[in-house]
């Protein structure tokens, strides 16, 4: 059996990571002003749905990078699932 590289790793944990940023940002957006004490856009919610746009980016590429690794290292279950 193959291992998986670190990079394969890397980009679970960074996915992992921006994926629960892109749901807490849609849960309760106002953490960027309260965590940090600053209202960088003036209520008008444009950083809030920056941060979504940009963890769910950061989520996909993370995610897609991370199969490509899997699929790498494990051809043969990449083949039975087509």
């Amino acid at each position: 059996m193959n291992t998986v590289r670190l990079r394969f790793w890397l980009e679970t944990a960074l996915g992992s990571l921006s994926g629960l940023l892109f749901l807490i940002t849609l849960v309760w957006p106002q953490w960027i002003e309260t965590l940090l004490g600053v209202d960088p856009d003036a209520g008008s919610g444009a950083a809030e749905w920056l941060v979504v746009a940009l963890a769910a980016a950061v989520t996909a590429a993370c995610a897609f990078g991370a199969r490509t690794e899997w699929r790498r290292t494990h051809p043969s279950a990449a083949r039975a699932a087509r």
